[in-house]
């Protein structure tokens, strides 16, 4: 796992501490229980604390997976910390 990969996951588990380590990678919205509106605003707030980013409020509503916040996160380098 690179080091974006590592710390995304790292959120995902503070967040959804019942949600097996093998399972984040393919975690979302439809698929992770308990992911709901509170959860996904903890979860941003918990993403832009671990990478000193803001999201831009346009983008929340696509950051529905692990992968689809990776893909951005990766797509923007400058937001991400890197």
């Amino acid at each position: 796992m690179d080091d974006t990969r590592d710390r995304l996951a790292r959120c995902f588990a503070a967040v959804f501490p019942s949600l097996p380590v093998d399972s984040i990678a393919r975690a979302g919205v439809s698929n992770t229980e308990g992911w709901d509106s509170v959860a996904s605003v903890t979860l941003i707030a918990t993403i832009e604390e671990e990478f000193g980013i803001e999201l831009d409020i346009q983008d929340l509503a696509e950051l529905i997976s692990f992968e689809k916040i990776l893909d951005y996160l990766q797509q923007n380098p400058r937001k991400a910390g890197h």
